[in-house]
Protein backbone atom coordinates (compact mmCIF):
# COMPACT_ATOMS: atom_id res chain seq x y z
CA UNK A 1 0.00 0.00 0.00
CA UNK A 2 1.54 3.27 -0.94
CA UNK A 3 2.02 5.72 1.56
CA UNK A 4 1.63 3.44 4.75
CA UNK A 5 3.97 3.40 7.42
CA UNK A 6 4.82 -0.19 9.05
CA UNK A 7 4.48 -0.48 13.03
CA UNK A 8 8.05 -0.45 13.43
CA UNK A 9 8.12 3.50 11.53
CA UNK A 10 5.06 4.29 14.18
CA UNK A 11 5.94 3.01 16.93
CA UNK A 12 8.66 5.71 18.04
CA UNK A 13 5.69 8.25 17.76
CA UNK A 14 3.32 5.98 20.49
CA UNK A 15 5.69 7.41 22.72
CA UNK A 16 3.79 10.73 21.88
CA UNK A 17 1.11 9.55 23.70
CA UNK A 18 -2.88 10.53 22.03
CA UNK A 19 -5.13 10.81 24.94
CA UNK A 20 -8.78 10.27 24.04
CA UNK A 21 -11.66 11.59 25.83
CA UNK A 22 -11.36 14.26 28.73
CA UNK A 23 -8.40 15.41 30.48
CA UNK A 24 -6.40 17.09 33.64
CA UNK A 25 -5.49 19.71 31.46
CA UNK A 26 -7.77 19.96 28.99
CA UNK A 27 -7.09 19.08 24.75
CA UNK A 28 -6.70 20.15 21.76
CA UNK A 29 -9.78 20.88 19.51
CA UNK A 30 -10.31 18.83 15.95
CA UNK A 31 -10.78 20.61 13.18
CA UNK A 32 -14.26 18.98 13.21
CA UNK A 33 -16.86 20.15 15.54
CA UNK A 34 -17.80 17.42 17.97
CA UNK A 35 -21.62 17.82 18.93
CA UNK A 36 -21.17 17.00 22.50
CA UNK A 37 -21.20 20.55 24.47
CA UNK A 38 -17.94 22.50 25.57
CA UNK A 39 -19.23 21.29 29.24
CA UNK A 40 -18.60 17.59 28.28
CA UNK A 41 -14.61 17.96 27.85
CA UNK A 42 -13.03 19.44 31.07
CA UNK A 43 -12.52 17.36 34.21
CA UNK A 44 -15.59 16.98 36.65
CA UNK A 45 -14.91 17.68 39.81
CA UNK A 46 -16.17 14.70 42.22
CA UNK A 47 -18.74 16.41 44.47
CA UNK A 48 -19.42 14.71 47.94
CA UNK A 49 -22.40 16.16 49.90
CA UNK A 50 -22.23 15.77 53.73
CA UNK A 51 -25.45 16.23 55.70
CA UNK A 52 -26.67 15.43 59.36
CA UNK A 53 -27.86 17.44 62.71
CA UNK A 54 -26.19 20.08 64.34
CA UNK A 55 -23.40 19.02 66.33
CA UNK A 56 -23.51 15.51 64.26
CA UNK A 57 -19.68 15.40 63.65
CA UNK A 58 -20.27 16.54 59.76
CA UNK A 59 -17.36 19.27 59.90
CA UNK A 60 -14.85 16.63 61.91
CA UNK A 61 -16.16 13.69 59.32
CA UNK A 62 -15.21 16.93 56.27
CA UNK A 63 -11.75 17.41 57.64
CA UNK A 64 -11.00 13.98 57.93
CA UNK A 65 -11.22 13.58 54.27
CA UNK A 66 -9.66 16.55 53.25
CA UNK A 67 -6.72 15.37 55.53
CA UNK A 68 -6.37 11.97 53.76
CA UNK A 69 -7.15 13.86 50.63
CA UNK A 70 -4.16 15.39 51.08
CA UNK A 71 -2.68 14.76 47.32
CA UNK A 72 -5.54 15.81 45.83
CA UNK A 73 -7.34 19.49 45.19
CA UNK A 74 -9.98 19.65 47.73
CA UNK A 75 -12.53 22.29 48.57
CA UNK A 76 -15.04 22.37 51.39
CA UNK A 77 -18.16 24.81 51.36
CA UNK A 78 -20.52 25.44 53.75
CA UNK A 79 -23.94 25.68 53.38
CA UNK A 80 -24.01 27.97 56.57
CA UNK A 81 -22.32 30.29 54.36
CA UNK A 82 -25.47 30.91 52.80
CA UNK A 83 -27.84 32.09 55.24
CA UNK A 84 -30.30 35.09 54.39
CA UNK A 85 -29.19 37.91 55.63
CA UNK A 86 -31.56 39.25 58.44
CA UNK A 87 -33.51 42.37 58.07
CA UNK A 88 -33.68 44.90 60.25
CA UNK A 89 -37.07 43.23 61.61
CA UNK A 90 -35.80 39.85 62.16
CA UNK A 91 -33.06 41.33 64.06
CA UNK A 92 -34.98 42.79 66.39
CA UNK A 93 -36.65 39.16 67.06
CA UNK A 94 -33.08 37.45 66.47
CA UNK A 95 -34.39 34.58 69.52
CA UNK A 96 -37.62 33.91 67.02
CA UNK A 97 -35.75 33.52 64.05
CA UNK A 98 -35.56 29.76 62.93
CA UNK A 99 -31.91 28.90 61.29
CA UNK A 100 -32.45 25.41 60.93
CA UNK A 101 -35.47 25.73 58.38
CA UNK A 102 -34.59 25.44 54.76
CA UNK A 103 -35.82 29.08 54.32
CA UNK A 104 -33.39 30.68 56.15
CA UNK A 105 -30.63 29.39 53.23
CA UNK A 106 -30.08 31.33 50.03
CA UNK A 107 -30.29 28.71 48.15
CA UNK A 108 -30.57 30.22 44.20
CA UNK A 109 -26.87 31.47 45.95
CA UNK A 110 -25.81 28.42 46.66
CA UNK A 111 -26.32 27.05 43.44
CA UNK A 112 -24.80 29.63 41.70
CA UNK A 113 -21.71 29.00 43.14
CA UNK A 114 -21.76 25.35 42.59
CA UNK A 115 -22.08 25.81 38.96
CA UNK A 116 -19.26 27.65 38.92
CA UNK A 117 -16.82 25.38 41.15
CA UNK A 118 -18.12 22.77 38.64
CA UNK A 119 -17.53 24.13 35.58
CA UNK A 120 -13.78 24.73 36.60
CA UNK A 121 -14.52 28.55 37.30
CA UNK A 122 -12.84 30.20 40.51
CA UNK A 123 -15.64 32.05 42.51
CA UNK A 124 -16.21 33.92 45.56
CA UNK A 125 -18.01 32.24 48.66
CA UNK A 126 -20.04 34.75 51.54
CA UNK A 127 -18.26 34.72 55.04
CA UNK A 128 -21.58 34.75 57.12
CA UNK A 129 -21.35 36.92 60.47
CA UNK A 130 -22.98 34.56 63.34
CA UNK A 131 -22.64 37.79 65.34
CA UNK A 132 -23.92 40.58 63.05
CA UNK A 133 -26.26 37.55 61.13
CA UNK A 134 -25.19 39.12 57.94
CA UNK A 135 -22.97 38.26 55.10
CA UNK A 136 -19.72 40.71 55.80
CA UNK A 137 -16.83 39.71 53.50
CA UNK A 138 -16.09 36.98 50.00
CA UNK A 139 -13.61 34.09 50.36
CA UNK A 140 -12.37 33.18 47.04
CA UNK A 141 -12.16 29.45 46.47
CA UNK A 142 -10.32 27.71 43.16
CA UNK A 143 -11.28 24.84 41.41
CA UNK A 144 -10.76 21.89 42.99
CA UNK A 145 -10.99 17.96 42.24
CA UNK A 146 -13.58 17.34 44.99
CA UNK A 147 -15.70 20.00 46.49
CA UNK A 148 -17.42 18.52 49.71
CA UNK A 149 -20.73 20.33 50.36
CA UNK A 150 -21.48 20.33 54.19
CA UNK A 151 -24.62 21.05 55.99
CA UNK A 152 -27.29 19.97 57.70
CA UNK A 153 -30.33 20.48 54.80
CA UNK A 154 -28.00 19.85 51.60
CA UNK A 155 -30.06 17.20 51.01
CA UNK A 156 -33.54 18.81 50.90
CA UNK A 157 -33.72 20.51 47.53
CA UNK A 158 -33.35 18.30 44.94
CA UNK A 159 -31.47 20.46 42.52
CA UNK A 160 -28.54 20.81 44.87
CA UNK A 161 -28.59 17.06 46.01
CA UNK A 162 -28.34 16.31 41.75
CA UNK A 163 -25.17 17.58 42.23
CA UNK A 164 -23.68 15.16 43.95
CA UNK A 165 -21.70 12.38 43.36
CA UNK A 166 -21.69 10.74 46.76
CA UNK A 167 -23.88 11.51 49.42
CA UNK A 168 -22.91 10.95 53.26
CA UNK A 169 -25.61 11.12 56.34
CA UNK A 170 -23.32 11.53 60.07
CA UNK A 171 -25.75 10.42 62.10
CA UNK A 172 -25.36 10.89 65.79
CA UNK A 173 -27.01 9.92 68.89
CA UNK A 174 -29.62 13.11 69.52
CA UNK A 175 -28.41 13.11 73.20
CA UNK A 176 -24.62 13.82 71.87
CA UNK A 177 -25.80 16.43 69.53
CA UNK A 178 -27.32 18.59 71.94
CA UNK A 179 -24.03 18.10 74.66
CA UNK A 180 -22.30 18.94 71.83
CA UNK A 181 -24.36 22.02 70.80
CA UNK A 182 -24.36 22.88 74.49
CA UNK A 183 -20.69 22.96 74.67
CA UNK A 184 -19.94 24.78 71.61
CA UNK A 185 -23.07 27.38 71.60
CA UNK A 186 -21.69 28.56 75.16
CA UNK A 187 -17.91 28.46 74.46
CA UNK A 188 -18.28 29.98 71.21
CA UNK A 189 -21.44 31.84 70.83
CA UNK A 190 -21.30 33.53 74.25
CA UNK A 191 -25.33 31.93 75.02
CA UNK A 192 -25.95 30.60 78.52
CA UNK A 193 -27.02 27.07 78.82
CA UNK A 194 -30.73 28.30 79.38
CA UNK A 195 -31.18 30.20 75.76
CA UNK A 196 -29.68 26.85 74.34
CA UNK A 197 -31.96 24.39 75.29
CA UNK A 198 -34.70 26.71 74.55
CA UNK A 199 -33.72 27.36 71.11
CA UNK A 200 -32.88 23.35 70.81
CA UNK A 201 -36.52 22.49 72.24
CA UNK A 202 -38.68 25.18 69.80
CA UNK A 203 -36.09 25.28 66.78
CA UNK A 204 -33.40 22.67 66.62
CA UNK A 205 -35.12 19.06 67.62
CA UNK A 206 -38.16 20.41 65.33
CA UNK A 207 -36.49 21.14 62.72
CA UNK A 208 -34.57 18.34 62.82
CA UNK A 209 -37.47 15.84 62.81
CA UNK A 210 -39.49 17.70 60.41
CA UNK A 211 -36.75 18.22 57.35
CA UNK A 212 -33.14 16.66 58.39
CA UNK A 213 -33.87 13.28 59.52
CA UNK A 214 -36.34 12.94 56.43
CA UNK A 215 -33.09 13.25 53.67
CA UNK A 216 -31.57 10.70 55.32
CA UNK A 217 -33.32 8.23 52.89
CA UNK A 218 -31.29 9.87 50.32
CA UNK A 219 -27.97 8.87 51.46
CA UNK A 220 -25.56 6.73 49.63
CA UNK A 221 -23.51 6.37 53.05
CA UNK A 222 -24.77 6.24 56.40
CA UNK A 223 -21.42 6.95 59.09
CA UNK A 224 -22.87 6.04 62.53
CA UNK A 225 -20.70 8.18 65.63
CA UNK A 226 -19.52 10.64 62.83
CA UNK A 227 -15.94 11.78 63.34
CA UNK A 228 -15.49 8.57 65.50
CA UNK A 229 -16.00 6.04 63.04
CA UNK A 230 -12.91 5.83 61.17
CA UNK A 231 -13.21 3.02 59.62
CA UNK A 232 -15.86 4.54 57.65
CA UNK A 233 -13.61 7.40 56.62
CA UNK A 234 -11.15 5.26 55.50
CA UNK A 235 -13.72 3.21 53.10
CA UNK A 236 -15.19 6.54 51.83
CA UNK A 237 -11.26 7.98 51.23
CA UNK A 238 -10.51 4.97 49.36
CA UNK A 239 -13.77 5.05 47.15
CA UNK A 240 -13.05 8.35 46.31
CA UNK A 241 -9.64 7.82 45.40
CA UNK A 242 -11.10 4.87 42.73
CA UNK A 243 -13.71 7.56 41.87
CA UNK A 244 -10.66 9.88 41.18
CA UNK A 245 -9.08 7.70 38.74
CA UNK A 246 -12.13 6.90 36.35
CA UNK A 247 -13.18 8.87 33.65
CA UNK A 248 -16.24 11.69 34.39
CA UNK A 249 -18.94 9.19 32.93
CA UNK A 250 -17.61 6.47 35.08
CA UNK A 251 -18.79 8.82 37.77
CA UNK A 252 -22.51 9.54 36.54
CA UNK A 253 -22.82 5.56 35.53
CA UNK A 254 -21.36 3.02 37.56
CA UNK A 255 -22.59 0.24 34.60
CA UNK A 256 -19.60 1.81 32.20
CA UNK A 257 -15.82 0.48 32.96
CA UNK A 258 -13.18 1.46 31.28
CA UNK A 259 -9.93 -0.41 31.64
CA UNK A 260 -7.15 1.01 32.97
CA UNK A 261 -5.18 2.81 30.70
CA UNK A 262 -1.25 2.10 30.17
CA UNK A 263 1.35 3.74 27.96
CA UNK A 264 1.02 0.19 26.31
CA UNK A 265 -2.97 0.58 25.80
CA UNK A 266 -2.17 4.30 24.09
CA UNK A 267 0.85 3.22 21.90
CA UNK A 268 -1.88 0.54 20.51
CA UNK A 269 -4.84 3.31 19.61
CA UNK A 270 -2.01 5.46 18.47
CA UNK A 271 -0.89 2.94 16.18
CA UNK A 272 -4.58 1.61 15.16
CA UNK A 273 -6.14 5.43 14.91
CA UNK A 274 -3.02 6.36 12.21
CA UNK A 275 -4.51 6.68 8.69
CA UNK A 276 -1.63 5.38 7.42
CA UNK A 277 -0.91 2.42 9.34
CA UNK A 278 -0.71 -0.98 7.11
CA UNK A 279 -3.88 -3.18 7.40
CA UNK A 280 -1.93 -6.30 8.84
CA UNK A 281 -0.38 -4.22 11.82
CA UNK A 282 -3.76 -2.63 11.62
CA UNK A 283 -4.95 -5.89 12.60
CA UNK A 284 -2.26 -7.19 15.04
CA UNK A 285 -2.83 -4.13 17.24
CA UNK A 286 -6.74 -4.22 16.65
CA UNK A 287 -6.41 -7.97 17.70
CA UNK A 288 -4.05 -7.21 21.36
CA UNK A 289 -6.33 -4.26 22.41
CA UNK A 290 -9.69 -6.14 21.59
CA UNK A 291 -8.31 -9.71 23.69
CA UNK A 292 -7.65 -6.75 26.71
CA UNK A 293 -11.37 -5.83 26.43
CA UNK A 294 -12.35 -8.95 26.12
CA UNK A 295 -10.89 -10.30 29.40
CA UNK A 296 -11.72 -7.15 31.21
CA UNK A 297 -15.12 -8.38 30.53
CA UNK A 298 -15.05 -11.84 31.47
CA UNK A 299 -14.00 -10.63 34.78
CA UNK A 300 -17.49 -9.00 35.34
CA UNK A 301 -19.18 -12.12 35.19
CA UNK A 302 -20.49 -14.31 38.34
CA UNK A 303 -18.45 -17.73 39.46
CA UNK A 304 -18.42 -19.67 42.05
CA UNK A 305 -15.88 -20.86 44.69
CA UNK A 306 -14.01 -23.71 43.55
CA UNK A 307 -11.26 -25.75 45.27
CA UNK A 308 -8.57 -27.99 43.67
CA UNK A 309 -5.47 -30.29 44.35
CA UNK A 310 -2.08 -29.15 43.38
CA UNK A 311 0.53 -31.38 41.71
CA UNK A 312 1.84 -30.66 45.22
CA UNK A 313 -0.75 -32.36 46.98
CA UNK A 314 -1.88 -28.87 48.55
CA UNK A 315 -5.55 -27.61 48.41
CA UNK A 316 -5.83 -24.34 46.33
CA UNK A 317 -8.84 -22.14 46.94
CA UNK A 318 -10.08 -20.18 43.26
CA UNK A 319 -13.11 -19.59 41.63
CA UNK A 320 -14.66 -21.50 38.91
CA UNK A 321 -16.16 -19.98 35.57
CA UNK A 322 -19.82 -19.28 33.98
CA UNK A 323 -20.97 -21.72 32.23
CA UNK A 324 -23.76 -20.65 30.80
CA UNK A 325 -22.19 -17.95 28.09
CA UNK A 326 -22.34 -16.93 24.28
CA UNK A 327 -21.13 -13.58 22.45
CA UNK A 328 -23.55 -12.06 20.06
CA UNK A 329 -21.50 -9.79 17.22
CA UNK A 330 -23.42 -7.02 15.38
CA UNK A 331 -22.28 -7.43 11.93
CA UNK A 332 -19.64 -6.61 10.59
CA UNK A 333 -17.37 -4.73 12.58
CA UNK A 334 -18.17 -7.13 16.12
CA UNK A 335 -16.97 -9.83 13.94
CA UNK A 336 -13.57 -8.75 14.37
CA UNK A 337 -13.84 -9.49 17.73
CA UNK A 338 -15.06 -12.78 17.46
CA UNK A 339 -11.15 -14.48 17.53
CA UNK A 340 -10.76 -12.78 21.11
CA UNK A 341 -13.37 -14.04 22.20
CA UNK A 342 -13.07 -18.11 21.46
CA UNK A 343 -9.17 -17.58 22.26
CA UNK A 344 -10.59 -16.61 25.82
CA UNK A 345 -13.54 -19.14 25.92
CA UNK A 346 -13.13 -22.44 24.58
CA UNK A 347 -15.92 -23.63 21.99
CA UNK A 348 -18.49 -20.58 22.86
CA UNK A 349 -21.49 -20.13 20.74
CA UNK A 350 -21.74 -17.24 19.08
CA UNK A 351 -24.54 -15.40 17.42
CA UNK A 352 -25.16 -12.74 14.75
CA UNK A 353 -27.13 -9.40 14.70
CA UNK A 354 -27.14 -7.17 11.17
CA UNK A 355 -28.58 -3.48 11.57
CA UNK A 356 -28.69 -1.37 8.87
CA UNK A 357 -27.17 2.18 9.96
CA UNK A 358 -28.00 5.27 8.11
CA UNK A 359 -26.43 8.12 9.60
CA UNK A 360 -27.89 9.26 13.15
CA UNK A 361 -31.12 7.46 12.46
CA UNK A 362 -32.61 4.71 10.12
CA UNK A 363 -31.35 1.95 12.10
CA UNK A 364 -33.36 -1.40 10.26
CA UNK A 365 -32.94 -5.03 11.92
CA UNK A 366 -32.06 -6.91 8.92
CA UNK A 367 -30.98 -10.40 10.09
CA UNK A 368 -30.61 -12.46 13.58
CA UNK A 369 -29.28 -15.61 14.11
CA UNK A 370 -29.15 -16.17 17.94
CA UNK A 371 -28.75 -19.78 20.18
CA UNK A 372 -32.01 -20.98 20.83
CA UNK A 373 -31.04 -20.83 24.40
CA UNK A 374 -29.82 -17.39 24.46
CA UNK A 375 -32.65 -16.78 27.51
CA UNK A 376 -30.64 -18.47 29.89
CA UNK A 377 -27.15 -17.25 29.31
CA UNK A 378 -25.05 -14.45 30.49
CA UNK A 379 -24.14 -12.62 26.75
CA UNK A 380 -21.23 -10.84 25.66
CA UNK A 381 -21.88 -8.24 23.05
CA UNK A 382 -19.41 -6.95 20.62
CA UNK A 383 -19.53 -4.19 18.64
CA UNK A 384 -15.93 -2.37 18.64
CA UNK A 385 -17.17 1.38 18.51
CA UNK A 386 -19.84 2.73 20.05
CA UNK A 387 -21.27 6.40 18.40
CA UNK A 388 -24.55 7.39 18.68
CA UNK A 389 -25.96 4.28 20.94
CA UNK A 390 -28.89 3.50 18.37
CA UNK A 391 -27.89 0.51 16.47
CA UNK A 392 -26.27 -0.77 20.06
CA UNK A 393 -29.89 -0.01 21.74
CA UNK A 394 -31.99 -1.95 18.69
CA UNK A 395 -29.51 -5.02 19.63
CA UNK A 396 -29.72 -4.85 23.47
CA UNK A 397 -33.41 -4.62 22.63
CA UNK A 398 -33.61 -7.49 20.48
CA UNK A 399 -31.83 -9.78 23.41
CA UNK A 400 -33.99 -8.59 25.94
CA UNK A 401 -36.94 -9.11 23.45
CA UNK A 402 -35.46 -12.76 23.35
CA UNK A 403 -35.57 -13.42 26.84
CA UNK A 404 -31.85 -12.47 28.28
CA UNK A 405 -32.25 -10.86 31.39
CA UNK A 406 -30.64 -6.67 30.99
CA UNK A 407 -28.51 -7.65 33.45
CA UNK A 408 -26.79 -10.45 31.60
CA UNK A 409 -25.72 -8.14 29.25
CA UNK A 410 -22.00 -7.05 28.74
CA UNK A 411 -21.11 -4.70 25.75
CA UNK A 412 -17.68 -5.17 24.56
CA UNK A 413 -15.88 -2.38 22.27
CA UNK A 414 -13.09 -0.64 21.65
CA UNK A 415 -13.74 3.10 22.02
CA UNK A 416 -17.09 5.06 22.96
CA UNK A 417 -18.46 8.16 22.65
CA UNK A 418 -20.30 10.11 25.35
CA UNK A 419 -23.17 10.48 23.60
CA UNK A 420 -23.41 6.28 23.02
CA UNK A 421 -22.96 5.84 26.44
CA UNK A 422 -25.30 8.55 27.93
CA UNK A 423 -28.05 6.78 25.13
CA UNK A 424 -27.23 3.07 26.36
CA UNK A 425 -26.68 3.34 30.30
CA UNK A 426 -30.10 5.68 30.43
CA UNK A 427 -32.21 3.15 28.69
CA UNK A 428 -30.56 0.06 29.79
CA UNK A 429 -28.98 0.84 33.61
CA UNK A 430 -28.22 -2.53 34.37
CA UNK A 431 -26.19 -3.81 31.66
CA UNK A 432 -22.47 -3.44 31.73
CA UNK A 433 -20.63 -1.43 28.89
CA UNK A 434 -16.65 -2.30 29.24
CA UNK A 435 -14.26 -0.24 26.52
CA UNK A 436 -10.58 1.22 26.22
CA UNK A 437 -11.28 4.64 26.00
CA UNK A 438 -13.17 7.56 25.53
CA UNK A 439 -13.75 9.65 22.98
CA UNK A 440 -14.36 13.36 22.87
CA UNK A 441 -17.53 13.30 20.86
CA UNK A 442 -19.31 12.79 17.35
CA UNK A 443 -18.69 14.98 14.07
CA UNK A 444 -22.24 16.73 12.17
CA UNK A 445 -21.79 13.69 10.22
CA UNK A 446 -22.11 11.66 13.68
CA UNK A 447 -18.57 9.88 13.08
CA UNK A 448 -16.90 9.35 16.14
CA UNK A 449 -13.93 11.53 16.82
CA UNK A 450 -11.12 11.22 16.39
CA UNK A 451 -11.89 7.85 16.22
CA UNK A 452 -10.49 5.36 13.88
CA UNK A 453 -12.81 5.65 10.98
CA UNK A 454 -14.61 2.79 9.14
CA UNK A 455 -13.37 -0.09 12.08
CA UNK A 456 -14.91 -3.10 9.99
CA UNK A 457 -13.77 -1.77 6.34
CA UNK A 458 -9.88 -1.28 7.61
CA UNK A 459 -10.02 -4.47 9.72
CA UNK A 460 -11.13 -6.75 6.47
CA UNK A 461 -9.69 -4.51 3.94
CA UNK A 462 -13.20 -3.91 1.88
CA UNK A 463 -14.30 -0.68 0.49
CA UNK A 464 -17.69 1.32 1.75
CA UNK A 465 -19.65 0.70 -1.32
CA UNK A 466 -19.05 -3.36 -0.92
CA UNK A 467 -22.29 -5.24 -0.03
CA UNK A 468 -22.40 -7.34 3.11
CA UNK A 469 -23.61 -10.53 2.60
CA UNK A 470 -25.76 -12.14 4.70
CA UNK A 471 -25.86 -15.96 5.35
CA UNK A 472 -28.85 -17.69 5.07
CA UNK A 473 -31.08 -19.08 7.53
Amino acid sequence: MGGTKSAVDLMGSSSEVHFSGFHMDGFEHSTEQPTTSATDVYNQPFVIGVAGGAASGKKTVCDMIVQQLHDQRVVLVNQASFYNNLTDEELARVQDYNFDHPDAFDTEELLRVMDHLKHGEAVDIPKYDFKSYKSDALRRVNPSDVIILEGILVFHDPRVRELMNMKIFVDTDADVRLARRIRRDTSEKDRDIGTVLDQYSKFVKPAFDDFILPTKKYADIIIPRGGDNHVAVDLIVQHIRTKLGQHDLCKIYPNLYVIQSTFQIRGMHTLIRDAQITKHDFVFYSDRLIRLVVEHGLGHLPFTEKQVITPTGSVYTGVDFCKRLCGVSVIRSGESMENALRACCKGIKIGKILIHREGDNGQQLIYEKLPNDISERHVLLLDPILGTGNSAVQAISLLIKKGVPESNIIFLNLISAPKGVHVVCKSFPRIKIVTSEIEIGLNEDFRVIPGMGEFGDRYFGTDDDEQVVVPSQ
